[in-house]
């Protein structure tokens, strides 16, 4: 991936309505957050030579996390399946602390809450490093990027 090639960039993001689990009004709002933040800056590039711009789909089908991406005129380019089990307890753990994130905020004091909001961020870094591992190879993509991108997947329904 180029540095500073606008080409290899997100342009649409786009999950499977099929696919989006019940969701609290604080996570409908962090999806959009993240899906306006993520397409004001990225970097995203497929290993298979075709050019940018990018359309996204994310899904879950049949026990695996899609990725459906496509050229700027929605043409398919490639798909990508990936086994959710490497996900399974970092998802299960981040949704753990984000419910007791939102409690919080209701309740604790300042330090409970940054205390708690530190934790989430890093497991939300961990998680982003372990996407782009599960990608290498497939497609390309910052940090920034991917912590949007897991943004996202927590919002896929998962049977956990």
């Amino acid at each position: 991936m180029g540095e500073g090639d606008s080409s290899e960039r997100l342009i649409a993001v786009h999950i499977d309505e099929s696919s989006l689990g019940a969701s609290s009004a604080e996570g409908e709002h962090e999806r959009e957050i993240a899906i306006y933040d993520l397409l004001a800056e990225n970097r995203f590039g497929t290993l298979k030579g075709d050019p940018g711009p990018y359309r996204l789909t994310l899904a879950l089908i049949q026990n695996k996390l899609v990725f459906d991406v496509r050229d700027e005129a929605d043409r398919p380019i490639v798909t990508h399946l990936l086994a959710v089990g490497p996900f399974r307890q970092i998802l299960s753990e981040y949704r753990r602390i984000c419910a007791r994130h939102y409690a919080a905020i209701k309740s604790a004091s300042p330090s409970q809450i940054e205390a708690i909001d530190m934790g989430r961020r890093g497991m939300h870094n961990d998680a982003a490093r372990l996407l782009m591992e599960r990608l290498e190879g497939k497609i390309e993509m910052d940090f920034p990027t991917a912590r949007r991108l897991f943004t996202l997947i927590v919002a896929l329904h998962w049977e956990l």
